[in-house]
């Protein structure tokens, strides 16, 4: 069974674009998924990419047309510049890590519930209460928001440095482990799949 490492960011536009379209990928080919969340702005300075904020104007409207007609291509409901932008990634990101530990739930549907948190509801990730309610809802135990927070933040640190060792640079970022096969972007998941069917 091939396994997709999957890094990405809890307040990427494009991972929410993603949807649930890698776990339907991966269902199809028999594929497991491992979530990676990373500190995307760490790995920008690390791998040459440039915050949106220190970006110039060109690139940025560029980036707003962009998203406006990948959501609406996709179908997706989308505020394009929600209220909590950008937000602390850090205790999202462990409750991904801490509910991926545990088992027992939905881990795509959490990580789509917390990605749709900041770009459809406005809502601030690095709340308690908004991850528990998004942990619960997808079957795992609300109390991971605190219970998991040494693990996650050292797993944290290790799935960037990870990244940065297997060539990942921006998010979403889908790698073969068999392989090592590399897509980057929402719009490259086409090419996973063709890949999956390889193997």
């Amino acid at each position: 069974m091939a396994r997709i490492d999957y890094f990405f960011s809890v307040f990427s536009p494009w991972s929410y674009l993603a949807g649930l379209r890698l776990e339907e990928i991966a269902a199809r080919h028999g594929a497991s998924i491992t979530y990676k969340p990373v500190d995307l702005l760490a790995m920008f300075a690390a791998t040459g990419g440039t915050a949106p904020a220190q970006r110039p104007a060109c690139r940025m409207e560029y980036r707003m047309q962009e998203l406006k007609r990948w959501s609406d291509r996709l179908g997706m409901e989308m505020v394009f510049q929600p209220a909590n932008y950008p937000p602390n990634p850090a205790p999202a990101s462990y409750a991904v890590i801490a509910a991926q530990k545990a088992g027992g739930g939905d881990i795509g549907g959490l990580v789509h519930a917390i990605l749709r948190a900041v770009w459809v509801e406005q809502r601030d990730i690095a709340s308690d209460e908004v991850l528990r309610e998004k942990l619960e809802a997808n079957g795992f135990d609300g109390n991971l928001v605190t219970t998991g927070l040494f693990d996650g933040a050292i797993t944290y640190e290790r799935n960037l440095e990870e990244a940065k060792e297997r060539g990942a640079f921006g998010s979403p970022f889908y790698i073969v482990a068999e392989t090592d096969e590399r897509f980057f972007g929402q719009d490259r998941l086409e090419f996973l799949d063709a890949h999956l069917g390889t193997l």
